[in-house]
């Protein structure tokens, strides 16, 4: 019982996540293939469902009410003590432009160009990047380099911005929502499995431990029918 009382219920005594950190994708339904024909919309709404519902927290409403504006580029840092709640900076599902759902209330998915979502886990006090922000690429994991040809990214190029870091828990930090990073799949080969990798880049970041699959890094499939 004692030394139960010197257990910090905001900063846990053993992580089991590695750190630096994994990535996940959304929509997530079943398993890492997104397939769909264009033409059969009963194909591709379950992911566009799936999208919308994830980012409900993100609409630019709820940020607004909920967090506050931040100063892009550094980290939020933030004193006082352990137990304090902590203020989150806005992430609007807006700053994901053509990936937010907004104007194409499909993400894509009904030209055959999907949305597809890219979050970090979260990692209590973990500042990635070493003061660069981390951003993201996308490649063939295995085929043609051809089979993708086009990836736009948002928001800007692609990158975690500093100012969403670093994260103090789910008991004191209780608005946060992660930063994602949105990648537009523009121009892939239809009616084919495209393998395809997508990686975070910066310092301190893994991305090539062929053991995980998950850390730095996340591989799927797409196969885009029209």
């Amino acid at each position: 019982y004692v030394m139960l009382l010197t257990l910090s219920p905001y900063t846990p005594t053993y992580r089991d996540r590695v750190s630096p950190p994994g990535v996940m994708i959304r929509p997530y339904l079943n398993g890492f293939t997104i397939a769909f024909n264009v033409s059969q919309p009963t194909t591709w709404q379950p992911y566009v469902d799936s999208m919308h519902q994830f980012l409900a927290a993100y609409d630019d409403k709820v940020q607004e009410e909920k967090n506050i504006e931040c100063v892009s580029g550094q980290y939020f840092i933030q004193g006082g003590n352990e137990s304090d709640e902590k203020k989150a900076c806005q992430f609007k599902r807006s700053l994901l432009q053509n990936c937010s759902g907004i104007e194409d209330p499909t993400f894509g998915y009904s030209k055959g160009q999907p949305c597809i979502l890219l979050k970090m886990n979260r990692i209590i006090g973990y500042r990635p990047g070493a003061g660069v922000p981390v951003s993201v690429d996308c490649k063939v994991q295995k085929g043609n380099e051809s089979d993708l040809r086009s990836v736009d990214f948002y928001p800007g190029n692609g990158t975690f911005d500093l100012m969403y870091y670093p994260y103090y828990g789910k008991i004191t930090h209780v608005n946060y929502t992660s930063p994602l990073v949105a990648m537009h799949f523009t121009d892939v080969k239809k009616n084919y499995l495209v393998h395809i990798q997508c990686s975070l880049n910066g310092k301190g970041i893994l991305n090539n431990v062929n053991s995980d699959r998950f850390l730095g890094r996340i591989i799927f499939t797409l196969r885009i029918g029209k």
